[in-house]
C-alpha cells in the first residue's frame, strides 16, 4: 500500500452561490490537473472547471468556478451535466492549454426501490440516457487572471478554445469508433457495466491520450491516442495516425482494472487504475514506460512498472485524480477522491482533504 505523507485541504464556495451548480463540489471531485500555483478540478455533476490557489497551512482555496458554457458551445446548455472525468495541462509554443474530457458514457437510470414498486423500479432500469455535454473533448487556453495565476478562458491572443465536433447524439470520436472491431460493441452499453467510459486524460502538445474505465477487454484496459489540429475556429480534428484511422489503440494488461486517470511523466504515462463496475475493488498505479513513443497494440507487461496500491474503501473514497506533488518529494503524488469519506469533509461541507502519497521510485 502506498505510504501517506500528508494531506492538503481543498476549499470551495457554497454551491448555492454558483450558477448551474446544485450539489457540494467537494463531494463529487472527478479530475485534477495543475499549472504552477493553480490547481484545476472538476465536479462530475456540473459543466464547469474549478480553480483553487495555494493559501496558508496546506489549504488550497480562493475558489473560482468557470462555467464551460461561457467558453465552448454545449449542446445541452450550461446547465447540462458534462460528467467531466479528465483534465490535463499541456503547453506548446503559443502557451499553456487545459484539456477537458467528458466521460462520453451512457447512463442507466437508478431503480429507487424505496420510492417505487418493484415493476416501476424495473421500468426505470430499462431507461438509458444519453447526455450530449458528456461528449466534450477539447482544450481551452490558460491565461493569467487578475491575480497572476492561470485561468481557463475562451480566447487569449491568437489561441481559441476548441473541441472535437459533438452534438446531441454523438461526437466525432464516437463516430470514428463505430467501425472499430474492438470498441464498437461497447458503445451502446452504459458506464459501470463495461460500456464505453472515458476517465483518464493526458496531453503533450497536440497529442492526447484518453484512458477508458471501460470497456476492459480480456483483462486489458484501453487507451485511445490522437493527434489533433485546429480545423477552424472552435473546432479540432484528429489527424491520421495509422493508415486511414485518426486514432491509435493501446491495450494495457491491467489485470482487469480500468483507467481512472493518467499523467505524463517524461516519456512515460502514469496510470491510475480501478474497478470497472460500481462496486468495491483494488486501485493500482502503473508507470507505462515509453508510452509517448509506443505504437498501437498490446503493451508488453515488461513496459508496466507497478508503483503501488492506493486505498479504495467501497462506497467511499474512490480514487479519481492523480498528479505529481514535488513539494513533498520526488516520489510524492496527490490523490483526489470522489465520494469522500465523511471524515474528509469539514462541518460545512465546503472543504475536503486530499492525500499526499509516496509511490514507487520513478
Amino acid at each position: 500500500m502506498a505510504e501517506k505523507l500528508g494531506e492538503i485541504t481543498l476549499r470551495f464556495r457554497d454551491a448555492a452561490q454558483i450558477a448551474h451548480v446544485t450539489d457540494p463540489i467537494a463531494e463529487d471531485l472527478s479530475a485534477v490537473a495543475r499549472a504552477g500555483d493553480a490547481l484545476f478540478l472538476s465536479c462530475d455533476e456540473t459543466a464547469g472547471i474549478d480553480r483553487l490557489v495555494e493559501g496558508p497551512a496546506g489549504t488550497w482555496a480562493m475558489h473560482e468556478h468557470i462555467g464551460l458554457g461561457d467558453i465552448v458551445d454545449l449542446p445541452d446548455g450550461p446547465e447540462g451535466e458534462a460528467d467531466i472525468e479528465g483534465l490535463a495541462v499541456s503547453e506548446d509554443a503559443d502557451g499553456p492549454w487545459l484539456w477537458i474530457a467528458g466521460s462520453h458514457a451512457l447512463k442507466r437510470r437508478k431503480a429507487k426501490r424505496v420510492e417505487h414498486d418493484a415493476e416501476k423500479a424495473a421500468k426505470r432500469l430499462r431507461k438509458i440516457e444519453r447526455e450530449a455535454n458528456r461528449y466534450l473533448l477539447g482544450r481551452v487556453p490558460l491565461a493569467p487572471a487578475a491575480d497572476g495565476r492561470l485561468m481557463p478562458v475562451a480566447r487569449h491572443q491568437d489561441r481559441t478554445a476548441a473541441a472535437l465536433p459533438f452534438s446531441g447524439k454523438k461526437s466525432a470520436l464516437m463516430e470514428a469508433l463505430e467501425d472499430d472491431p474492438l470498441l464498437a460493441p461497447f458503445l451502446d452499453i452504459p458506464s459501470k457495466e463495461n460500456g464505453f467510459d472515458a476517465e483518464g486524460l493526458a496531453a503533450v502538445g497536440p497529442r492526447v491520450w484518453l484512458g477508458l474505465r471501460g470497456p476492459v477487454i480480456a483483462g486489458h484496459a484501453v487507451v485511445i491516442e490522437m493527434a489533433v489540429e485546429a480545423e477552424r475556429p472552435g473546432e479540432l480534428r484528429p489527424r491520421k495516425l495509422d493508415g486511414d484511422r485518426r486514432y491509435r489503440l493501446h491495450l494495457i494488461p491491467s489485470g482487469g482494472l480500468g483507467i481512472r486517470d493518467m499523467t505524463v511523466l517524461g516519456e512515460d504515462l502514469v496510470l491510475l487504475t480501478g474497478p470497472v463496475l460500481g462496486g468495491d475493488g483494488p486501485a493500482h498505479v502503473l508507470r507505462w514506460q515509453g508510452a509517448l513513443t509506443a505504437e498501437g497494440g498490446v503493451v508488453a507487461e515488461g513496459a508496466l512498472q507497478p508503483l503501488g496500491e492506493v486505498p479504495y474503501r467501497g462506497p467511499v473514497d474512490h480514487p479519481e485524480g492523480l498528479l505529481p506533488w514535488p513539494e513533498a518529494g520526488e516520489d510524492a503524488w496527490l490523490l483526489v477522491n470522489d465520494a469522500p469519506a465523511p471524515g474528509r469533509l469539514c462541518a460545512d461541507g465546503l472543504s475536503v482533504t486530499a492525500d499526499i502519497l509516496r509511490l514507487g521510485h520513478g
